[in-house]
């Protein structure tokens, strides 16, 4: 079991910046893969980006160059640093962690809404 709580979400005006963290209760080292993950009001869930225990990294096309996730592995935390913001940027953000028996583990979601 691993339980995942998101923080850092907000209202920030188009071009500002947020990070977004994803604090899991155990070691990260523990844990396959991390993603960040949205969804928008009347959309379905989309990944945002993922971060493999390799060191892999995969962005949506839509974030790329603006966004970046990166691990603090001693804080077993996850963060999403997100720059250039646009309203279309705005929802709900969930951190997803799957383990190596490939279960999933989903936060609670933090708000991320862009507008001026």
């Amino acid at each position: 079991q691993v339980q995942l709580v998101e923080s850092g979400g907000g209202l920030v005006q188009p071009g500002g910046s947020l990070r977004l963290s994803c604090a899991a209760s155990k070691s990260i080292f523990s844990i396959n893969d991390m993603g960040w993950y949205r969804q928008a009001p009347g959309k379905q869930r989309e990944l945002v980006a993922r971060s493999g225990s390799s060191g892999s990294v995969n962005y949506a096309d839509s974030v790329k160059g603006r966004f970046t996730i990166f691990r603090d592995n001693p804080k077993n935390t996850v963060h999403l640093q997100m720059n250039n913001l646009k309203p279309e940027d705005t929802a709900v953000y969930y951190c997803k962690a799957t383990d190596w028996t490939l279960e999933d583990y989903w936060g609670q979601g933090t708000q991320v809404t862009v507008s001026s």
